[in-house]
């Protein structure tokens, strides 16, 4: 009987991998654009044909010699690694060597390259099927590569009629360059579609000054930036957040995790960044956050699937320590290392509408600019029994006190939540299977005492001297977790607006508040304090004038 089991013919094989690492346009973008930087290029030029099928990518890299440019494109072929121990020491974005050989399967690739070093020209050659050189020819071209796959797709129709639309396709695109280019900031970015210039990104200093080219709705002033280096060797982490009193999201969709250049999924390391922003933004709010962690490459294991976006990633644990650690620092407002940017877009309404009331205009203060690292806060005075005017060496703060204080409570609940006994107990009438329930799960000691009558035998201890104590029972027996009970009680205990308050209780209250993890933001999500910075002061106030001109001597 002959055996059922044969070995696939060569060209199935290729087949195979291809569609593993070739699924669409965005994909073919995104290997090519690898290859790029792994040239170490500075400048790259995207175009897409996509009705076409086309994608050509230059750039101004290292470029490739003749002997390796008629070898790039066969199979496993790679100058990146050269045996097994090399996959534990990966410092490229590509080594598998599949990429350009996949192409030649599904495409027709041509490369024209030429050497950073070169005296002389370059060379094009143009490949067949499998990545053989079929065409070797002298070419002018600078320094750097020119890569351009046409007929995508062409022995496969099946693939192009199941791929989306077109603009489905290019939009995948630009997300793809997007998220290549915030791992690579300092890269001058260029993108064509159909020959017209579709969009740029100017290379930026740091992730933090690149992300407002690609979130134009988030300005610098409302981003902070933090640059760790830990104490373990050859490990860093960079964090660029959306700060939260000042811009957020409707939907999960810019939680970005990078490791060494390269953007990866990882559900365990954005659950953690959610976490450290829970209770800082409003209801269905969701943050902004790039986190870049770069981590020796034998902690890293690349190779689980042929897009490199998950990994396997040793340490788990500590990374997420570092990363909640550093959330917590980024959200301080007191911290000697962070730098407290303008409230750019309220003060200029501020300006704005003291300007209509006054008789003159006035310059608008530089958005760029950011204040110095602050050492303290002083209460000066209260308006209308609600705002407490502060003093700080750079200007003034407005902070509304109920929900200052209101964060206040709810931390120092978060960590002691502590409940105590009542005497005589509170009665409450009428509740519902599910409210007596719900008491009982955070923890509240409540038994019937008679005909739809229950009492209720403890309480967090902050609503034990209150009067409306029952009410706010009450308030807490309607749904939520214990942390949703928390900011309940810490609601209900804050100072209410309305209440007047001695100079030294608004000072403890600005120092108490200066210590918490999330000063910015209430529970709730709501900003506390709004800032007005020396310099839109005195910009307003004309400081800048001569005396004798500014009274028409």
């Amino acid at each position: 009987m002959s055996s059922t089991i044969q070995a696939l013919p060569t060209e199935v094989v290729y087949l195979i991998t291809a569609g593993e690492v070739i699924d669409s346009l965005a994909s073919v973008v995104r290997e090519l654009i690898e290859n790029s930087l792994d040239a170490g290029a500075t400048r790259i030029v995207v175009s897409v044909w996509a009705q076409q099928w086309r994608v050509r990518v230059a750039d101004n890299g290292c470029g490739m010699n003749l002997d390796d440019l008629q070898q790039a494109a066969s199979a496993h072929t790679t100058s990146k690694i050269r045996s097994c121990a090399d996959l534990w020491q990966i410092n490229s974005l590509g080594f598998r060597g599949e990429a350009l050989h996949s192409l030649t399967t599904l495409a027709d690739l041509e490369i024209l390259s030429r050497p950073a070093n070169s005296s002389g020209g370059g060379f094009r050659v143009v490949y067949g099927y499998g990545g053989e050189a079929v065409v070797v020819e002298a070419a002018a071209i600078a320094p750097g590569t020119i890569v351009t796959i046409s007929n995508l797709f062409g022995n496969c129709s099946s693939r192009r009629q199941g791929l989306p639309t077109t603009a489905i396709q290019m939009k995948a695109v630009q997300a793809s360059i997007y998220q290549i280019a915030l791992c690579h900031p300092h890269v001058t970015w260029q993108v064509w579609q159909n020959d017209r210039e579709w969009f740029t990104l100017s290379p930026a200093a740091t992730t933090g000054k690149l992300l407002p080219q690609i979130l134009h709705q988030v300005k610098q002033g409302d981003l902070q930036e933090l640059k760790l280096e830990l104490p373990k060797p050859n490990k860093a982490l960079n964090l660029v957040i959306g700060l939260p009193d000042r811009c957020h999201r409707h939907r999960p969709d810019w939680v970005r995790v990078a490791i060494n250049g390269r953007m990866v999924k990882s559900p365990e390391l954005e659950q953690t960044i959610f976490t450290g922003f829970h209770r800082t933004l409003p209801r269905d709010r969701y943050p902004i956050c790039f986190l870049h962690l770069y981590i020796s490459p034998d902690q890293i294991n690349w190779n689980r699937n042929p897009a490199k976006t998950e990994i396997y990633l040793n340490e788990l644990t500590y990374w997420q320590e570092q990363i909640s650690s550093a959330i917590e620092q980024a959200l301080r407002i007191n911290s000697v290392n962070i730098k407290e940017a303008v409230h750019t877009t309220r003060v200029s309404k501020l300006i704005k509408a003291a300007e209509e009331k006054g008789g003159y205009h006035v310059n608008r203060p530089n958005s760029e600019e950011e204040n110095k690292p602050l050492n303290s806060l002083k209460a000066v005075a209260q308006v209308s029994n609600t705002y407490i005017v502060v003093e700080h060496q750079n200007g003034m703060w407005l902070v509304e006190q109920h929900i200052a204080h209101e964060r206040v409570l709810y931390e120092q609940l978060c960590e002691n939540w502590q409940l105590v006994p009542v005497e005589p107990a509170i009665i409450l009438y009428q509740l519902s299977p599910a409210q007596v329930s719900q008491l009982q799960r955070i923890n509240i000691d409540i038994e019937p005492f008679g005909e739809q009558l229950w009492a209720v035998r403890n309480v967090p201890a902050l609503l034990q001297q209150r009067d409306d104590c029952a009410e706010a029972i009450l308030e807490l027996s309607w749904g939520g977790d214990l942390q949703t009970a928390q900011v309940a009680v810490a609601c209900r205990s804050a100072i209410r607006n309305g209440t007047p308050l001695t100079l030294p209780e608004m000072q403890t209250l600005l120092d108490d508040w200066q210590r918490t993890r999330n000063p910015r933001t209430c529970p709730h999500g709501r900003p506390i304090y709004l800032s007005l910075e020396e310099s839109a002061l005195a910009r307003f106030f004309r400081r800048n004038w001569v005396i004798g001109k500014s009274h028409g001597i």
